[in-house]
């Protein structure tokens, strides 16, 4: 699995215009799932963004996480992440998990957020055409690939 983590002031995701999720403090995650991707990589992933510490403290080091801050989560799939551009110009996608998978993946890692103890934990609409709106703070991205952990261990 790979994800783009968004440190966010707000974010929303809109399909057919209108909002179908949104967050306030806390992370827009931008979540792909790859042929090969297990839950045993989605609650590695959610431990890992859960317990991820890049929100301030009060002497203004990144030292809490979503959790401490009781912030929100807005996950959006994003099938592109998996993008092969290794050759040429135009992306392959054969690397990413067919849809059905994929989708169940991305209900179970939103899920399995909530079960970490994350409140609000938002999504768009698996598949769909969305438009995704953020402020990013900072900017501070994270960027996570579940191979580092398939192939080194945890």
């Amino acid at each position: 699995m790979k994800a783009v983590v968004q440190r966010v002031e707000s974010a929303a995701v809109r399909v057919d215009g209108k909002v179908v999720g949104s967050c306030n403090n806390g992370f827009l995650v931008l979540l792909g799932a790859a042929e090969g991707d297990t839950r045993e990589q989605a609650d590695i992933l959610a431990s890992k963004i859960a317990a991820l510490r890049i929100f301030s403290d009060q002497n203004d080091k990144m030292n809490l996480s979503v959790k401490d801050i009781n912030g929100d989560i807005l996950v959006v799939s994003q099938f592109t992440l998996c993008a092969d551009v290794r050759k040429g110009n135009r992306p392959s996608f054969i690397n990413a998990l067919e849809p059905a998978k994929a989708e169940e993946l991305y209900i179970y890692f939103c899920d399995r957020l909530r079960q970490l103890g994350i409140d609000r934990v938002e999504t768009g609409v698996f598949g769909a055409d969305m438009k995704v709106e953020l402020i990013n703070d900072g900017p501070v991205t994270i960027l996570y690939d579940t191979d580092i952990w398939r192939k080194n261990g945890n």
